[in-house]
Parts: structure tokens; C-alpha cells; sequence
């Protein structure tokens, strides 16, 4: 299937010439070391069709939106004005929507799960974030609830979600704003969290997560976000856990294509090889990689970290594996680290993928984790590279 595809590909007429380019900016990036902080004044504001600023969170004390950093997103006390400075932004490229993104991992589920089942709760949710939007000229709110039933949440999650998003939408789009949702990509959690026709007849867009399908949380190597299955993820249960399955899934489920945005990682999924000969997948591991220079987390690595980390040193050994659309990495001399992630060829794969589904069109997660100084050639090359496939620049 995946050869025919990839032959497709060369041979596919280029019949889609417009779609959409989300891109999500981490307000934390204005925190990291010198040389990877990335503030709202940074952004070139003709890169992406929308901007999604995350996160702003739910105070779960009267379930009103909450603004979770306010050094970073007010200009109060000496702030950096993210908000103001991300919404700005419009007056140098009048196209460009600038969304609210509220939610995210660490938020959590539970606070969302009692507001959602709550008239009152709902009410008190919808009434401050259409207002914190409507204050700051953002064009509209992205839920971003990891995830309805799932993390402390209830069964019921599942259809007060659609409840929520009728009463947003109609808060929403009396002033013509947008409303969109990040969503799993994984088969159980869809089965679990959500009804997708309910959901997908209410929202303008639904930004599928098709990433960490595999990390350091398990014990070997896999792609982060790989676009098709590896010949033996069956033989491990792992069938399921791939871009094109979860496209398919959505759609099949009920989501217009026209309404799926795909996601696609700005950065690699890192592992810490208990065998330095064993490098290819399914190789053994026990710990996450070691912490990026940036963004200092384990088990992770932005691409800018890795493009610049792969030029500053030879023993970096890079391999295409045939049976894989995605590059992986390896480098024994820093405590056999292993990384899997995307380079601007496999991203024009999963953007050529996206168009000939003829899905809205792509989103990243996340564009200051690109290589947006250049360090490594052009700027933002994969963003670019994405935007170039999906045929969006004229």
C-alpha cells in the first residue's frame, strides 16, 4: 500500500491549490536559553494561514477561563505582552486569523470534565473565554481538552463535549468567530471520547494530533509520528498507530475531510539505546533521551536542536529506513541517544498525503521548535516545506 502511495504521489495531478497552514506557538518558548527563546515578536506573521497561541487554562475554582502565565501573555507589571503582540500581528498581514488555544496536557481533564457536565459551569466557561478573546482581537478559541472520559474524566464526557461545543459555538459566532478542537489521533481514545459526528457538525475545524504514537514511554525505539504502519507493528498490537489510520478513522467516523486538519511534529521523540548495536526500530530501551539544549525535556528534541546538533557533530549517523517515511538518528557518544522525527522531506510526504485526502490542510506543533533562525539553512524549513507541498503559497 505504502509503495503505491508514495508512486501515487509523483503521479498525482496538483488539483488542490488553496488550504489551511495552523500553527501552534508554545507562549513557554519566551523562557528557553539564549540562542532558542521565541517571543510573539518573532513570529513572521506571513507564515501561517492561522496562529493558535497555547495555552490559557480553566480556574477550577468558578470554571472561568484562566489566564495560566500572566508575566508572559499581559503587558502588566512590566509583562511581554503575548496576547496583544500575538493579535498585532494581523496589521502586517491583514489574511492571518490569531486563535486562543485553551486546554493542553498539562491542564489536565478532570476540571474540564465538571465544568462540561455542569449548565452553570458551561455558562460561566463560555461567558469568559468569548469575552477574553473578544478583549485581547483574537479571531477565535481552540479546545485543546486532553481528553473527554479519559484522565480522571467520566463517561459521560462524551456527549457533554458536544454539549460544550454547541454553547461556544453560539457564543462564538455572533461576532463571526472561530471554533476549533485539537483531538487524539488514537483508536481507543476516539472509540472513548468522542461522538464525531456530533462534534464535527458543530466546530469549523478539528486539529487531529498525529503524533507521539510512540516515545520513550515504551520499551524500544519507534517513529514519533510514522505516516504509515512499519511492517511490524501487527505482530505488536501496534496496527493502529499511524497517521493514515487515524486520518482514516476520523473520516470513516464522520468528520468532512474539509474540516480535518493533520498534524505534523516540529520535533523527535528521543530514546536511550540499551545496546549500542542494536540502532534500527524495536531496538531495546529503558530511559528517555537526554534533555535538549532548548527545550530541556527528556524523551524530546525540537528540530532545531537536532538540524544544529547534527551539523556541529560528524558522529551523527542519520538513516531512511525503506520501510519508513520518516528519518531516524542516532549518536552513541552522547549516552547512545536515538531520535526519531521529521526532516523536510518527510513532511512533504505527510503534506502531499493531506492534499490528495483533500483535507483542510496541515498543522504543526510546534513552529518555534523549527528552525526558525536559520541555524541550518533556510528559516522555518519545515513549515515551508509543508506549506510548499499543500500547494498554499501562490
Amino acid at each position: 500500500m505504502k509503495a503505491l502511495y508514495l508512486f501515487g504521489i509523483l503521479a498525482a495531478s496538483l488539483a488542490l491549490t488553496d488550504g489551511v497552514m495552523f500553527c501552534y506557538y508554545e507562549s513557554w518558548a519566551a523562557y528557553a536559553p539564549y540562542g532558542g527563546e521565541f517571543h510573539t515578536n518573532d513570529i513572521d506573521p506571513h507564515l501561517c494561514t492561522h496562529l493558535f497561541y497555547a495555552f490559557a487554562g480553566i480556574n477550577p475554582e468558578t470554571y472561568e477561563v484562566k489566564i495560566l502565565d500572566p508575566y508572559t501573555d499581559l503587558c502588566i507589571e512590566g509583562g511581554l505582552c503575548g496576547f496583544e503582540n500575538f493579535t498585532a500581528l494581523k496589521q502586517e498581514n491583514p489574511d492571518l486569523k490569531t486563535l486562543l488555544s485553551i486546554g493542553g496536557w498539562t491542564e489536565g481533564s478532570e476540571t474540564y470534565s465538571t465544568m462540561a457536565g455542569d449548565k452553570g459551569y458551561r455558562e460561566a466557561f463560555v461567558a469568559s473565554s468569548v469575552s477574553l478573546i473578544q478583549q485581547y482581537g483574537f479571531d477565535g478559541l481552540d479546545l485543546d481538552w486532553e481528553y473527554p472520559t479519559q484522565r480522571g474524566g467520566v463517561p459521560e464526557d462524551k456527549e457533554n463535549f458536544v454539549t460544550l461545543l454547541n454553547e461556544l459555538k453560539a457564543g462564538l459566532q455572533e461576532d463571526g468567530l472561530l471554533l476549533t478542537i485539537a483531538v487524539s489521533a488514537g483508536k481507543y481514545t476516539i472509540d472513548e471520547s468522542y461522538d464525531i459526528p456530533g462534534i464535527s457538525a458543530v466546530v469549523d475545524f478539528v486539529n487531529l494530533m498525529t503524533y507521539d504514537f510512540h516515545g520513550s514511554w515504551e520499551p524500544f525505539t519507534h517513529a514519533n509520528s510514522p505516516l504509515f504502519a512499519h511492517p511490524d507493528d501487527a505482530d505488536h498490537g501496534l496496527e493502529f498507530l499511524n497517521v493514515d489510520f487515524a486520518v482514516q478513522y476520523w473520516i470513516d467516523g464522520g468528520c468532512p475531510p474539509v474540516k480535518l486538519v493533520m498534524g505534523i511534529p516540529v520535533y523527535g521523540r528521543t530514546y536511550t539505546l540499551e545496546d549500542p548495536s542494536q540502532t534500527g526500530f524495536f531496538a531495546p530501551t529503558s530511559l528517555p533521551g537526554i534533555p535538549g539544549v532548548y527545550t530541556n525535556e527528556s524523551g524530546l528534541m525540537g528540530y532545531h536542536e537536532l538540524c544544529f546538533s547534527q551539523i556541529l557533530s560528524d558522529e551523527w549517523v542519520i538513516v531512511h529506513d525503506e520501510t519508513m517515511n520518516e528519518p531516524y538518528a542516532y549518536i552513541l557518544s552522547q549516552n547512545n541517544l536515538w531520535v526519531s522525527y521529521d526532516d523536510p522531506d518527510s513532511v512533504r510526504l505527510k503534506a502531499a498525503y493531506a492534499r490528495d485526502q483533500g483535507l483542510a490542510g496541515c498543522m504543526v506543533w510546534s513552529m518555534d521548535t523549527d528552525d526558525f533562525a536559520g541555524a541550518c539553512g533556510r528559516p522555518y524549513d519545515i513549515i515551508n516545506s509543508i506549506t510548499e507541498e499543500f500547494h498554499l503559497k501562490k
